[in-house]
């Protein structure tokens, strides 16, 4: 398939100001719809984890989201990347995944980790495609559609 904006041109930024949480949060409910962020719940995990969003010829194409290690988690990092669904195929999420990855290692992460949502099988098979594996499957509170937790073999 030939990509429409090369993914070199592919303009990814750290969440700042309310137009980037606007942005994150969007992509991120689109994909998630059975977990929606407000405004301030989005502003709370940028306080947190790294937050940003991507931009091909100024059109959204997705976000990611990289929680560093913590003193709960060890080593792990996770790294999400979201790329919206009329975006996939194109090269975006490998150009996303690999920037969150290079910065799950700069936060001197040892183990890599990532959540799907189950019924996103772009995601699944992205993640599968990149090495993950499955280890555990819950559904959330009100939630009928699992979430998938890989790690990075």
């Amino acid at each position: 398939m030939r990509l429409s904006v090369p993914v070199s041109d592919l303009r990814i930024e750290r969440v700042d100001g309310d137009a980037g949480l606007e942005d994150w949060q969007y992509a991120h409910n689109l994909i998630i719809p059975t977990h929606t962020l407000s405004l301030d719940d989005v502003r709370e995990r940028s306080q947190r984890n790294l937050l940003e969003v991507a931009y091909a010829d100024d059109v959204l194409v997705g976000c990611t989201t990289v929680r560093p290690p913590t003193s709960d988690n060890g080593s792990t990092a996770t790294v999400n990347a979201r790329v919206l669904p009329e975006h996939r195929r194109q090269g975006y999420g490998e150009a996303l995944y690999e920037r969150g990855l290079a910065q799950a290692r700069e936060l001197n992460a040892e183990v890599i980790e990532t959540v799907v949502w189950a019924s996103n099988v772009d995601g699944v098979r992205f993640a599968e495609k990149h090495g993950f594996v499955e280890f555990d499957r819950y559904l959330l509170p009100g939630d009928d559609v699992y979430w998938i937790d890989l790690r990075l073999t």
